[in-house]
């Protein structure tokens, strides 16, 4: 992270807000909250390129909660639309027609569901082509604004609707998460970062860092969702929060390839106690617990924080 910041508690936290108070997404939605806070770093003059997803809703024609500008796309569409707004503003400020101070900030925001799988290819291609971006992907975890179907962002081990536990499938999804922080990283984006609203001051100081880099930078905020996940919308950030203290969140970011994890946990919790707090995994526990399952999943855990304690030099103690 960067030694000079203007963030270094959550006093810090700007007052002007830019998202306005009520509006149509569900009550406790973790992707609202991630724009919000994203939105106080980058100021007002931002362009939002929407994909299809969850947030899309909160624009009703003709009100929107927004005090800066949004442009949705089709679902497979945002870098490609983010590609075309970025190319006409530097047209138009070499021009003269546009003066730099009317300059915008092109942010893509998206669910997992477009940055993961329906969406990849145009954000590969905005990669390759170095697009002066940022993308914001809220993971929820599933396709949550059509119904909470499985998208291959959604954790081994939960329901969804495409994956409902059944006496012929009791674990419910049994793939494994994509890596999209890694896919990125290797097509060599300069910045990569993950993203927790829980953690109010890393969250801060990584959009402040990105604001410093030219090219294509990947936000991937963790988004806890009340009615896809199954808990009490006054729940998300302590969901979030234990997400962070299992390990199963990682906080990182990569800065021309090189990991650095921002946030370790001393002792990790036991990942059992972030699957109880969830619809989506009671069939872990209930009728009986699935005792290899949860083994599996705190195995997965232990040996992704193994490894990253064996490459960075921090101790860190396993559940």
């Amino acid at each position: 992270m960067s030694a000079v910041t203007r963030y270094k508690t959550l006093k810090d936290l700007p007052r002007e807000d830019y998202l306005t108070p009520g509006g149509t997404l569900c009550a406790g939605c973790g992707g609202l909250l991630a724009i919000r806070l994203f939105h106080k770093v980058l100021g007002e003059n931002v362009v939002w390129i929407n994909a299809a997803g969850c947030v899309t809703i909160m624009m009703t024609y003709p009100l929107s909660p927004l005090k800066s500008n949004w442009m949705y796309t089709a679902f497979a569409s945002a870098p490609a639309g983010a590609q075309g707004v970025r190319d006409a503003l530097d047209v138009l400020m070499a021009k003269g027609k546009v003066p730099p101070t009317e300059d915008l900030k092109v942010v893509v925001v998206t669910g997992d569901g477009a940055a993961y799988d329906i969406g990849y290819q145009a954000t590969s291609g905005a990669i390759d082509r170095d697009l002066d971006f940022y993308y914001l992907c809220y993971d929820n975890e599933a396709y949550g604004n059509t119904g909470f179907q499985m998208s291959t962002s959604t954790p081994y081990g939960s329901a969804s609707k495409t994956t409902p536990v059944a006496n012929g499938n009791p674990l419910g999804n049994t793939r494994n998460k994509k890596d999209l922080f890694d896919a990125w990283r290797i097509q060599r984006a300069p910045y990569v970062a993950t993203l927790c609203t829980s953690h109010g001051v890393d969250f801060l100081r990584k959009v402040e860092k990105g604001t410093t880099i030219h090219g294509p930078k990947l936000y991937i905020a963790f988004a806890g969702c009340p009615t896809g996940w199954g808990f009490d919308p006054r729940e998300t950030i302590e969901i979030e929060k234990l997400a962070v203290q299992t390990g199963i969140w990682p906080l990182k970011e990569s800065v021309d390839g090189v990991v650095h994890h921002t946030t370790v946990p001393r002792t990790l919790k036991p990942v059992e106690e972030y699957l109880r707090t969830q619809e989506r995994f009671r069939h872990l526990f209930e009728p009986e617990v699935k005792t290899e399952a949860v083994k599996r999943i705190q195995a997965s855990v232990n040996a992704y924080w193994k490894e990253a304690s064996a490459a960075e030099g921090f101790e860190i103690k396993l559940a």
